[in-house]
């Protein structure tokens, strides 16, 4: 079977005997896809496949070979010159995400490009939605063409319409349908978009949201136009993946700083002091907690969410919530640590936190302690040396287990130091544990709190942010 070639520049008509190597070895993507994009509508119908970089239209038969040349130009996909044209303007697209980003204000940029990927695909809508995790739906950031207040209050949930069903195949999809039975939207209807064509943004292989453009008349869009707006959306992922993650760091951080304590509680006969230091590039889960109950009672915890960031930062702040109140209704520390896991599993399923609380009563002489997969404290008793309090350590909060909770009585002598801390501040990486838990040792005294705490930064930590986020409080039971 003969392969027709039509030169679109010189208009001749050229046939040969084997298939077109240039589109199986060269272009082997495009190949692949054969896309009909030309079909006359009789017995002898043909395929079209225009490849980028070459002069010629390849003509895959179908059937019979045809009798007649090329008809139909309209049906045809772009020549040279017009492929080239939009290549331009799509480089004019990427350029904009690399040169503009930093004048533009983040949906100013977004409108831009919008703008720039209808023009190049000759499209009448464009519309960026992005996905928001814990609900997994896709919420409209930005769109032309269209009125955003229309969309401003659409959730697609992924899976479900047109760009529903985007997001979960992960792959572009084209659309020559739009009804009620195909889109989940009503804007669309409502302003006649008649054909759709979309893809997903992914940032290293996760959905970040999806990018759609749409017509107002028929139309059937191509592999170019696909490629186009693959290779915008690859850009444009990137982009707002960015913008994601400043946004979520600097809400992570305005959450963690809100969440610290205003001021430390002032109980005659101690002396407190505590830290937090900052990870290195993002907000952890680590914080630390004192306060004093209406009865006169100290508590004092540390704990370390699994997982960074604003998620961990909003967990952090919930579970630290929830550990207060049941400790306002009087619960012991084990028993605190036991609802608030049944809350975690509950509410927050998926989520581990490790914490440690330790409790104490005026004349403040022993401390009641409980663990739930966090570090031991560390004690220092006058004329002895710093060791690890021995408590039962439970589970993380968040697993569930079998066994209830247990906390152990620790008498704490006058003149004797208690620091709690989270594992950032001895886990260093190619290094194990041990190692750091020896030098915490090394490090804890029985001075003021204050000077305990600024041995244990200079000697664990030094000048350098760490890997990890750290919490330390210090309590000094004071002699006389």
């Amino acid at each position: 079977m003969r392969h027709k070639h039509r030169n679109p520049i010189t208009g001749s008509v050229l046939l040969c005997e084997r298939p077109c190597e240039p589109c199986t070895t060269q272009y082997p993507r495009f190949a692949a896809r054969n896309p009909l994009i030309f079909r006359p509508g009789r017995q002898n119908a043909y395929t079209v496949v225009w490849c980028p970089g070459l002069l010629d239209l390849h003509c895959a038969s179908v059937g019979t070979e045809p009798e007649t040349t090329v008809e139909n130009e309209q049906w045809a996909s772009p020549g040279p010159a017009e492929w080239q044209s939009r290549h331009d303007r799509l480089e004019s697209i990427l350029a904009l995400t690399e040169a503009s980003l930093a004048r533009l204000e983040f949906r100013d940029l977004l409108i831009e490009l919008l703008h720039r990927i209808r023009e190049v695909l000759e499209a009448d809508t464009a519309a960026v939605f992005v996905l928001d995790e814990r609900p997994r739906q896709l919420v409209a950031w930005a769109a032309v063409g269209i009125e955003e207040d229309s969309l401003r209050t659409v959730r697609a949930p992924v899976g479900k319409g047109f760009t529903g069903r985007v997001a979960l195949l992960k792959r572009t999809l084209s659309l020559d349908t739009v009804d009620a039975s195909t889109v989940s939207n009503p804007a669309w209807l409502e302003m006649g978009v008649r054909t759709m064509l979309a893809t997903p943004l992914l940032y290293e292989g996760k959905l970040v949201g999806v990018l759609h453009v749409g017509t107002l008349t028929e139309r059937r869009f191509g592999p170019e136009e696909e490629e186009l707006l693959e290779l915008a959306a690859g850009r444009l992922a990137g982009a707002v993946r960015a913008r994601q993650l400043a946004g979520e760091q600097e809400a992570a951080e305005l959450l963690e700083r809100s969440l610290r304590p205003s001021a430390l509680p002032y109980l005659p006969g101690l002396s407190l002091a505590a830290r937090y230091i900052p990870a290195e590039r993002a907000v952890g889960g680590d914080w630390y907690d004192l306060f004093a109950l209406p009865s006169g009672e100290l508590w004092l915890v540390t704990g370390d969410v699994a997982g960074h960031g604003l998620q961990g930062a909003i967990i952090m702040g919930r579970t630290r919530s929830v550990m207060r109140a049941y400790a306002l209704l009087g619960a012991p520390p084990d028993e605190v640590l036991t609802l608030t896991s049944r809350k975690l599993t509950h509410f927050e399923p998926g989520a581990m936190v490790t914490a440690v609380c330790a409790t104490s009563k005026p004349p403040f002489d022993e401390f009641l302690v409980c663990s739930a997969g966090h570090p031991p404290p560390a004690l220092a008793i006058p004329g002895k040396a710093p060791t690890f309090v021995r408590v039962p350590n439970g589970p993380p909060l968040g697993v569930k287990s079998p066994s209830g909770r247990s906390s152990a009585l620790v008498p704490v002598p006058a003149g004797s130091v208690m620091v709690l801390y989270t594992d950032g501040l001895v886990e260093r990486r190619g290094q194990i544990i041990d190692a750091g838990l020896e030098h915490l040792l090394a490090s804890v005294t029985t001075g003021h709190p204050d000077a305990v705490c600024n041995a244990l930064v200079d000697n664990l930590i030094g000048s350098k942010p760490p890997r990890d986020d750290v919490a330390i409080v210090a309590v000094r039971r004071d002699e006389g």
